[in-house]
């Protein structure tokens, strides 16, 4: 069977190649994924599954964990497939995301963003490793299994959901629909690492208030430009003492295992002018196991400790707005990490990388919420993610998929 499915993926890489091609050539950002969500659907048709299709509702934004920027999601479907087993296998969720962040700065591109175009082993294009090549080996690993007559005994849940990149209405849509397994794996790019942790995140805002003056006499005013340089050297250290305190083995390769963004900064209308107002967004991470409230807490306190008379009397204010990830983990031993682990060793021949997520996914919504113990494990890298001229490596997108085929067997189980 090992140099069975070896073969099948030696000889559909081209189609591989050709599927992912077509779901990069759709510019998916949000609001727009209907036209790659039709592609995906007519896939799972053809690999006879029940589809289902549907739009994140009132259900859906009313939730307590909903924190997208908008309600309309008319454009914005959900395609879940279902491959019902033969019955005494475990369940499993393969959950992918087809919305995409924007190209950015075109002339930043050597070619057209959504190219698809195949260059020395690397297909460019927007979302090619966020995470259209996660999904496509997943799609890859299914179809290999139906046409090698693999009957699996568990259930199989292909989930193509939107607005990942926004804080997860399409994940938590399917939640809300009923959909739940034994277990999920999530295709995101992790450079073929085990993430069985994923940190949380937040967005927030800060309102730093001053008092306005004539730039001649600048004494007479204050400046909230000033005021927000304590301020950002406050959350500067909040940023040291929350990392210097986590001391999980997983985190040992990453710099920063939850570190605190400051992403935007406006003030001052004219130059000539003391500036009354500053305002500071940004992302704070989140540790697993953590609560978000505990999170928000820490960064409140910090910010009323501030060592300044005018900040102590002018309070900064704080907003937590727009998109969150809930933090999420599994043991280090969950049967599903030890399936990946053992198969990557049997297929590759190297020992697998285990690690923490140094970002947010949707695994926390499928744990947290969904009560699904989510496995985070793809082809690709975020060192290309969200950049320029973003890629993904064929090989490793085949190699991805062969191992889904593996680890899905090994989970559901499946009649000899």
């Amino acid at each position: 069977m090992k140099s069975k499915i070896k073969r099948w993926m030696d000889d559909h890489q081209n189609s591989g190649i050709k599927l992912l091609q077509r779901f990069v050539q759709c510019d998916s950002v949000q609001g727009n994924e209907a036209e790659v969500q039709r592609l995906v659907e007519a896939e799972l048709e053809q690999l006879e599954m029940k589809v289902d299709r549907f739009f994140p509702g009132p259900e859906t934004i009313n939730h307590p964990a909903f924190c997208a920027n908008r309600t309309d999601f008319s454009q914005s479907p959900n395609i879940v497939g279902v491959w019902r087993g033969s019955g005494g296998g475990r369940s499993l969720i393969l959950n992918g995301h087809v919305d995409i962040v924007p190209p950015g700065n075109r002339s930043d591109w050597e070619e057209d963003p959504y190219s698809g175009l195949v260059k020395d082993g690397r297909l460019f294009g927007r979302g090619s490793t966020d995470m259209k090549g996660g999904n496509t080996s997943m799609l890859l690993a299914l179809k290999c299994i139906k046409e090698l007559g693999i009957v699996l005994k568990g259930d199989v849940i292909f989930e193509s959901v939107v607005e990942e990149e926004s804080g997860g209405t399409g994940t938590l849509a399917a939640i809300e629909r009923g959909y739940q397994a034994d277990a999920a794996l999530i295709p995101e790019p992790t450079k073929m690492k085990i993430f069985p942790k994923q940190q949380g995140s937040m967005w927030f805002r800060l309102n730093v208030t001053g008092r306005g003056a004539h730039g001649g006499t600048r004494y007479e005013g204050v400046s909230a430009i000033e005021k927000t340089m304590l301020v950002l050297t406050a959350i500067q250290e909040l940023e040291q003492r929350r990392n210097d305190a986590i001391t999980d083995p997983l985190y040992q390769n990453i710099p920063i295992p939850v570190p605190i963004n400051i992403g935007k900064i406006s003030g001052g209308e004219w130059p000539s002018s003391v500036p009354d107002q500053v305002v500071v967004e940004g992302r704070m991470g989140v540790v697993p196991g953590e609560e978000l409230d505990h999170a928000k807490e820490e960064m409140t306190r910090a910010l009323k400790e501030v060592d300044d008379t005018w900040l102590s009397e002018n309070p900064v204010g704080i907003e937590w707005f727009g998109a969150r990830w809930l933090p999420g983990e599994v043991a280090e031993d969950h049967p599903l990490v030890t399936i990946i682990r053992h198969r990557y060793k049997e297929i590759t021949g190297e020992e697998v990388v285990v690690e923490a997520s140094p970002w947010g996914t949707d695994g926390g919504l499928l744990q947290e919420v969904g009560k699904t113990p989510s496995i985070v494990f793809g082809p690709g890298e975020t060192a290309v993610a969200h950049f320029p001229n973003e890629y993904i490596e064929v090989e490793k997108m085949m190699l991805a998929a062969e191992l889904y085929v593996h680890i899905i067997m090994e989970w559901c189980g499946f009649n000899d």
